[in-house]
Parts: structure tokens; sequence; C-alpha cells
């Protein structure tokens, strides 16, 4: 999605909080994904080694929290990105025009 300028440039202040409210999800996404990672990495991983159960090869704990964990993560910073983010343009009109 391309924000359009009010029939001018964008107000300072205008791109400032979207650059904010962005970089939040950005943070938010990121401590979700490493609560989920610490979950499963020391949830699963705590057990003796004897009782680890094994996905492809894989402990349970490393399977979940490295190839699942980023799996589902990359699908959802695509999601967010196509959804919450917007292009802002930083290029002064006058550079456009020359």
């Amino acid at each position: 999605m391309v924000l359009s300028n009010y029939g001018g440039e964008f107000l300072k202040k205008d791109t400032v909080k979207i650059a904010n409210r962005e970089a939040l999800i950005g943070v938010g996404l990121v401590v979700f994904h490493f609560i989920c990672w610490f979950a499963f990495a020391y949830g699963l991983g705590s057990k003796d080694i004897s009782e680890y159960t094994y996905i492809i090869g894989l402990p349970a704990w490393f399977f979940y929290s490295c190839v699942v964990g980023f799996i589902v993560i990359a699908v959802l910073v695509t999601i967010v990105v196509k959804k919450f983010f917007v292009v802002i343009s930083f290029d002064d009109e006058e550079k456009e025009t020359e």
C-alpha cells in the first residue's frame, strides 16, 4: 500500500509516527519469536537426553524452536509487512523532477 501525500509533502510528524508504529510492530514480532523459541528450546530441551523425541533426525525441541519457529515467523513477518506497513517516499519532490 502506498501512502499518498495530502496535496503536498508529508509532514515530518506523520512520517515519524508511521515509522515508530512499524518499529514497535517489529519489536513485538522479535519478542514473540524469542518467547516461542525460548519456550520450545528450554521447555522441551530441559529433559534428560535419553527422553528426547526426534523429528526428521532432529531433537523435537530443536525442530520446533528453530525449524518450525523460523517458518512461522517468516510467514508472520510477510503477512504483517503486507497488511500493516506502508510505503513512504523519503525523497524530496525536487529530486524526483530532475
